[in-house]
């Protein structure tokens, strides 16, 4: 053993010098075509010019060297992407900063604050290690990616005061950091402003939104102090490109005619999301594997890894170790070595004893390191147990009969065996707070829904644990019920009754012209949701604010009964407030404005958000969307409460609710949306209220059919007008403009935007 020890270093170095030479051999270009420009080394399939035969699949792999720079640059294909680095499975570019800069009065001084990279038919995909950073005290981006994967995101970066910056720090103080999925080929990034630097003015004049290599960018408080419009830090952040050859897999190229891997070389699928695959050497073999003949064997003897009594016999891929005459043994130095052969000695004694005694040792070895493991998942287990609260929800369980008997504590191991193991085709759903699992429970035999959330604080151990329990308490035939929670994990997972139909958002957007989503069930399911949030105000027995109200989170069970769902942002409020301050989460398009300007969290805050769902049951659209002629996100709750103002309600409204709903509903709801949507809470009305007003409407009967063809070819008659593209409305002297837009400003608070606008 000592002897191994002692020759480790040897070895570990003979492993690094192959690897070496691996990555230097890959770095060869094609015979008789260009391997260098400046300081960068092209190697095949890669290689400049176009149309010379120097790269791989038809010229995708081309790339230019630009020599009118000093040193020269290279670029991919004719384009204006600078190539900074090329490795054998990754290749960096410089990046394309999106900023802004402005005066002290909120004024653009300087602006560049779309761009964008377009990689289609490239076999080049960014690479989802990059992270889309924001940096500014007052800036809100957004990057979508439009081709190979469909992605839409934003960041939100804000500083009231230098006093909370911290350097190295991207989590939305100055700095905001999101991450992108596998497989983008093209992104569009627009920077826009929350409050156009007018408060905060004075330690940030300019923000910057880019794509890049995380590992290449630190964030520094000096960022926010640079008014040269270009941050040279950002700038030279590079974006990390994914290449692969084709886009077939390894098993579907093989049997095709142009397989890109040759002789003493391996497939490696590409795990891009789009497909290809790439080559690499096979082990105790180097070279270039796209260059013919291939990969070429390595003499391993060179370094003599045997024993200094043994003979290197080099093979291909590998060698072989043996004894001179005279010794005995496997001749390697990391095994038995060479030993002087002693013809008194009992060498078959000897191997025998040892062979034995070291499968002993190795099964006892292997016995105590299982036996060790066990023990550490147990300890782990029962660590995790108490620290996320335990002890104190079984004296919270034991203190409470009634409770008890419906709330169950579960083991990992229970909801490990009800998910496959969390298995991918388990999943239900994915969103800000977790995944959902669909799980199937062995005792009794029962299908429920697992939320794994994502982070948990350990500050709110104790409220996590009250939450659990008031959510067990709750109630109500339209809300998820919760049947219990696992502790023994590093983050609780929570156990809920399964629905079966899916979420309010699909059938909206994708069931439209379904026989049973007619007007009547869309108002049924209205007043369901609505009144399980007035319960949940008013009647649980502490008050529970929802925070996180929409259409994804309204369920419908096998019956098409609505069920409020997810509660991970939910915040029980204290029985002598009206209030509570909070960081603010949700969702944008729902998200509450005065919520979000404050912090301060009510139950009107669920009330703007339930307007938000009843303004898409009577339209169809989605809260947020975007248009090809335009840059800017469109806010459906603005657009709505415009729409009611200038009496065009009927333009909007889908034809089904068009033409089953009574006139009479129609306005009343449509009135009923737009005090739901007030700017400021104190003027919406309570839940309680909604649901009086929408079960009070839903006992409307129809008009007359005659009416009713009449009311309908005057909404379809508005409808054909051609509508203006810019809409304008006044609200406390202040005036926003924007078609369907996301932008509006009210009196006596800042502007809050959802939406960004590029310049015209």
């Amino acid at each position: 053993m000592s002897i191994f020890f002692h020759r480790l270093p040897i070895l570990c170095f003979v492993l690094a010098l192959a690897s070496s030479i691996t990555n230097a051999n890959f770095m060869i270009a094609k015979p008789n075509c260009e391997s260098k420009c400046g300081n960068l080394t092209i190697p095949y399939p890669f290689g400049i010019g176009a149309g010379n035969g120097c790269s791989l699949s038809s010229g995708r792999f081309d790339v230019t060297c630009n020599t009118s720079f000093n040193p020269p640059k290279l670029f991919i294909a004719t384009g204006n992407i600078e190539i900074l680095d090329i490795t054998d499975n990754a290749v960096r570019v410089r990046n394309l900063v999106a900023s802004r800069c402005y005066n002290r009065f909120g004024i653009i001084t300087q602006d560049n604050n779309r761009v964008s990279i377009n990689l289609t038919g490239t076999p080049y995909t960014f690479s989802d290690k990059n992270k889309y950073t924001v940096v500014g005290c007052d800036e809100f981006a957004m990057i979508n990616g439009i081709e190979g994967r469909n992605f839409t995101s934003g960041c939100v970066s804000y500083c009231s005061s230098l006093a909370g910056l911290i350097d190295g720090d991207c989590s939305g103080i100055g700095c905001c950091q999101t991450a992108i999925p596998k497989g983008m080929k093209t992104f569009d990034s627009i920077l826009s402003t929350l409050y156009r630097h007018v408060e905060v003015w004075s330690h940030s004049l300019c923000g910057y939104a880019f794509l890049g290599d995380p590992d290449r960018f630190r964030f520094s408080v000096s960022d926010l102090n640079d008014t040269s419009f270009k941050n040279t830090t950002i700038e030279n952040t590079p974006v990390i490109l994914d290449w692969a050859v084709g886009a077939q897999n390894c098993s579907e190229a093989r049997g095709s005619n142009d397989f890109a891997c040759l002789d003493n070389s391996y497939c490696v699928d590409s795990d891009n999301g789009l497909g290809g695959y790439r080559c690499n050497c096979s082990d105790g073999y180097v070279g270039n594997p796209y260059l013919s003949p291939g990969c070429t064997d390595i003499n391993e003897c060179g370094n003599n890894p045997c024993d200094e009594n043994g003979i290197c016999t080099n093979t291909p891929g590998g060698y072989t170790c043996s004894c001179k005459k005279g010794y005995l043994g496997d001749g390697k130095k990391d095994g038995r070595g060479c030993i002087a052969n002693n013809s008194k000695f009992p060498v078959l004694k000897f191997a025998l004893g040892m062979s034995f005694g070291l499968l002993a040792l190795i099964i006892g070895m292997t016995w105590l390191y299982f036996s060790i493991q066990k023990r550490k998942v147990i300890n782990q287990r029962e660590k995790f147990f108490h620290q996320n609260g335990g002890m104190l929800l079984k004296q919270q369980l034991s203190s409470d009969e009634g409770t008890t008997k419906s709330t169950k504590i579960f083991t990992a191991q229970e909801l490990e065996k009800a998910t496959n193991n969390y298995a991918k085709d388990r999943i239900l759903g994915q969103g800000g707070y977790g995944t959902v699992y669909k799980g199937i429970l062995h005792d009794p035999q029962q299908i429920v829904a697992i939320k794994k959330s994502r982070v948990m604080d350990q500050t709110q151990i104790e409220q996590f644990i009250n939450e659990v329990i008031i959510l067990t308490q709750v109630n109500h035939r339209n809300v998820v019920k919760l049947l219990g929670c696992c502790l023994e994990t590093e983050v609780p997972m929570l156990v809920y009754e399964y629905v079966s139909n899916g979420t309010l958002f699909h059938h909206i957007h994708n069931s439209g012209g379904m026989p049973w989503f007619s007007w009547d069930n869309r108002l049924r399911i209205a007043v369901e949701a609505a009144g399980a949030l007035s319960y949940l105000h008013s009647a649980a027995a502490k008050p529970v604010i929802h925070r996180d109200v929409k259409s994804p989170n309204i369920l419908l069970d096998e019956f098409y009964n609505a069920k409020i769902s997810d509660f991970g942002a939910s915040r029980l409020v204290p029985i002598d407030q009206t209030q509570v301050t909070t960081l603010v989460q949700g969702t944008l398009g729902y998200l509450d404005p005065e919520y979000f300007h404050t912090s301060q969290l009510t139950e009107k805050s669920d009330v703007y958000s339930f307007g938000v769902v009843l303004a898409e049951l009577m339209t169809g659209k989605k809260p947020l969307s975007t248009t090809k002629t335009q840059d800017e996100v469109k806010s459906l709750a603005t657009f709505f409460v415009v729409s009611i103002k200038e009496n065009r309600l009927f333009q909007i409204l889908d034809r089904r609710v068009l033409r089953e709903g009574s006139l009479e509903q129609i306005q009343a709801i449509g009135e009923l949306v737009k005090r739901c949507l007030n700017l400021h809470g104190e003027e919406r009305p309570t839940m309680k209220e909604v649901v009086r007003e929408l079960e009070s409407l839903k006992k409307f009967s129809k008009l007359h059919p005659w009416v009713q063809q009449q009311v309908e070819e005057e909404a379809v008659g508005l409808m054909s007008e051609e509508p203006s593209d810019l809409y304008a409305i006044e609200i406390d002297s202040q005036v926003v403009t924007g078609e369907y837009s996301g932008q509006y400003h009210h009196s006596g608070a800042t502007p809050l935007i959802y939406g960004s606008q590029s310049p015209r």
